[in-house]
């Protein structure tokens, strides 16, 4: 499985809100600072981000963005899900119609089980446990 970028950088910028949860909002140029995440992309993301309801965002000098949610109630899986559509290693699996040897595929089996593992793992992480792992990892970075 590849990560996109989109949801490298969608996460890192959840972490980075999490991180400061409850402290008020985080401008975006802070995040993009501390995350290493081009400030114009990040823009873009936060939009699609607020969208989707991960976060609440407010323009102006005391404006920033802030979670919407509790950081245990966002998974990985849910901001995955969002940004990348899907966690499925193969189209036939979320389109089975598309393929020919759709109903008589063995391979299919198999990667429906990693599908099916990697979003066992992916939602029993949350922004939460991130963020503790973060600063454990990295204390002097958590400003």
């Amino acid at each position: 499985m590849r990560v996109p970028m989109k949801v490298d950088y969608g996460v890192r910028a959840l972490v980075e809100l999490a991180l400061h949860y409850g402290e008020g909002p985080v401008q975006t140029a802070e995040i993009a600072y501390r995350q290493g995440i081009p400030e114009a992309y990040l823009d873009q993301l936060m939009t699609t981000l607020s969208k989707f309801g991960f976060v609440h965002s407010r323009r102006g000098p005391q404006g920033g963005h802030r979670l919407a949610s509790d950081p245990v109630d966002i998974d990985l899986g849910m901001v995955m899900k969002t940004l990348d559509g899907s966690s499925s290693p193969l189209d036939c699996l979320t389109n089975p119609l598309d393929c020919v040897f759709s109903d008589s595929c063995a391979q299919q089996e198999v990667w429906k089980a990693v599908e099916e593992a990697i979003q066992n793992v992916l939602s029993d992480i949350s922004l939460a446990d991130l963020a503790r792992r973060q600063r454990l990892l990295a204390p002097e970075a958590v400003l």
